[in-house]
């Protein structure tokens, strides 16, 4: 195995994440054979078969896996090297790999940008999914942070709160409810309902709300993207509850309204996490600070349009305790 070169450990990490060798190509920006060229010359030096085809796809072998996770292992402290010989020399570069909820992916901008334009040397590995890839990715040591409404319990993690979360029942303007005085919990469930697949944090709060209300969860119909919600309700097609975030054109653009129902939106917390007893890389232990110091201001001018459109009837969050850093997080352990 001293033969072995990054780019076969590289190539094989790549198969094994996309099963598929064209993808992986892409993704290296190499041709397909080059690829498979590696994986031939990786498993020679093995001397056992790594990957398997299985129909279309290509899934990898018992010593496979073995060799995947060794070959991650070995990627990530090359590039952890890199970024702390640059550390040495007072640059502030790296990748910062981070992985959010798709709540998240309108937040993330405006955070991101500040951040990246003083560090031009920061190169940015962006994960967007649901909770629970999210959550995966982490475990797995993919993503070095993650940004969600609520630390996993099925993982131990370092997460610190950063800014206010809005969520909130949505209608076409529109809908017969917007024109209503008064509207109840059971008004918005006889009126379809449209919310995302389970393990989505959109989901798990309005499960939660519903439930302390007394509530069964039982909803209209399950949409596996904001964007497919916003035009269904858009088109009159029912309520949805989304993230406030995700609805700012609409908003403005008079596509949607919020339910003028009371305590409607709606206020969680956005956390930064990473593993606990993980050591990350300077640049996300960079940007983690960043966001705790940051994060409620940035989130704050960001929904300023929003809070204008609702008439001065709900003013925006006050600014979240600051923690003092990474090292000031809180650690969550799994129950």
């Amino acid at each position: 195995m001293y033969h072995a070169s990054f780019r076969q450990l590289q190539s094989l990490v790549l198969v094994a994440r996309h099963e598929s060798v064209s993808r992986a190509a892409e993704a290296m920006h190499v041709t397909q054979p080059a690829v498979s060229l590696q994986l031939r010359t990786l498993e020679d030096i093995a001397g056992i078969a790594l990957t398997r085809k299985v129909g279309r796809n290509i899934q990898l072998t018992a010593a496979g896996e073995v060799m995947a996770t060794f070959s991650e292992r070995i990627l990530r402290l090359l590039e952890q090297a890199g970024d702390e010989l640059a550390a040495l020399q007072g640059v502030t570069s790296g990748t910062l790999r981070i992985g959010a909820v798709t709540t998240a992916e309108h937040l993330l901008p405006p955070m991101l940008v500040p951040f990246t334009i003083k560090r031009p040397d920061v190169r940015l590995k962006l994960q967007v999914g649901n909770r629970s890839e999210i959550v995966n990715m982490l475990a797995r040591q993919e993503i070095d942070l993650a940004i969600m409404g609520t630390p996993p319990r099925e993982l131990r993690t370092n997460a610190a709160k950063f800014a206010r979360h809005p969520m909130a029942f949505v209608a076409s303007p529109a809908h017969p409810l917007m024109k209503k005085k008064k509207i109840t919990l059971n008004d918005v469930m006889a009126a379809n309902l449209m919310v995302r697949e389970r393990g989505s944090g959109t989901r798990t709060a309005v499960e939660k709300l519903l439930r302390e209300a007394g509530h069964p969860a039982e909803f209209g119909s399950e949409v596996s993207s904001n964007e497919a919600i916003k035009r269904m309700v858009s088109a009159g097609l029912g309520l949805g509850f989304l993230s406030v975030h995700a609805c700012g054109l609409e908003f403005e653009a008079g596509l949607l309204a919020i339910l003028p129902m009371q305590e409607n939106p709606v206020e969680a917390d956005w956390h930064i996490m990473h593993l606990s007893g993980q050591p990350i890389p300077k640049v996300a232990a960079s940007f983690q600070d960043f966001v705790i110091e940051n994060g409620q201001d940035l989130v704050r001018r960001e929904l300023e349009s929003f809070y204008k459109l609702l008439g001065g009837q709900r003013k925006p969050a006050p600014a979240a305790p600051k923690a003092r850093g990474a090292r000031g997080a809180a650690v969550v352990s799994a129950k």
